[in-house]
């Protein structure tokens, strides 16, 4: 039976790193990507190639994915999970922070799809697996971009469901929970201006409640939880496009299941703080 390989972007922490180890652990050729590869303890495994990628560098990409199937001779599982959040005042945030974000979570998940599929396609099979969110689906104050990015790849995705899955190709939605990794620190773009004053009660209502997830990030669902949910998804043969993963992902839902718009925003609203103007 021939080994399967898998393609992971944003494999260097966090949910990429333990998707690596999971998928190595049950027998997998690991492509892990990164954009700084060089000091990465995946080197270390056998039938794991560690190469740089970076989402938003067209060439980086192309790279990597000729890298993937010199090595291994094919791409049967993509997951996309490189990406990060922006968080603040839509006001607060230069133009080109905004492009960034952009440009990473959902052009660049976009771009690495359309790398990998001719692969996929010619062999008439083949599984892409993208990270969004819970905030793929609700939405909470100050994270405006976040979302759009989050809200836009689960409509990619759902479309090219019908697609790709007409030629063999399933693609799967992984909405992830409060996760125990650098998302809360190193990932995660925050941006302010003093001078809005207008915003002034309500940022600094949720920057306490970020400070609170920064701090206790350790009471989050691990990323090896992920993980598995990502496996599951990559192998369970079935045309199921969304996973919920993390102990309080179900909870997150439950926070708009049931709910009208405007119960949403008023319950959130209540949530932190914030009086409607």
């Amino acid at each position: 039976m021939t080994t399967k390989t898998v393609l992971i972007t944003g494999a260097s922490s966090g949910i990429g790193h333990a998707t690596a180890q999971h998928f190595h652990q049950h027998g997998w050729n690991v492509v892990a990507t990164m954009r700084t590869p060089d000091d990465s303890e995946l080197h270390q495994l056998d039938n794991t190639l560690v190469t740089r990628l970076d989402v938003t560098d067209i060439d980086s990409i192309d790279t990597a994915v000729q890298a993937a199937l010199d090595r291994f001779g094919g791409i049967d599982v993509l997951v996309n999970n490189a990406g990060y959040d922006t968080f603040g005042p839509l006001e607060a945030v230069p133009r080109d922070a905004m492009v960034r974000q952009i440009d990473t979570n959902l052009v660049g998940v976009l771009d690495v799809t359309r790398a990998v599929l001719p692969t996929m396609r010619t062999r008439g099979e083949g599984v892409v697996i993208n990270i969004s969110s819970v905030a793929g689906q609700m939405t909470f104050p100050f994270n405006s971009l976040y979302h759009a990015t989050k809200f836009g790849l689960e409509g990619a995705t759902e479309s090219l469901a019908f697609e790709l899955g007409g030629i063999g190709i399933r693609v799967k939605i992984i909405q992830p929970g409060s996760i125990a990794t650098q998302f809360w620190g190193g990932s995660l773009d925050f941006h302010d201006d003093p001078d809005l004053a207008e915003y002034r009660t309500m940022m600094d209502a949720i920057s306490k409640a970020v400070a609170h997830l920064q701090e206790n990030h350790h009471a989050a669902s691990p990323p090896s939880v992920v993980a598995e949910v990502i496996y599951r998804a990559a192998t369970d043969g079935t045309d199921t496009i969304r996973y919920r993963a993390g102990d309080n992902a179900d909870a997150f839902f439950g926070l708009r299941d049931g709910k009208t718009d405007e119960e949403y925003i008023a319950a959130t609203r209540q949530q932190y703080g914030i009086s409607p103007g």
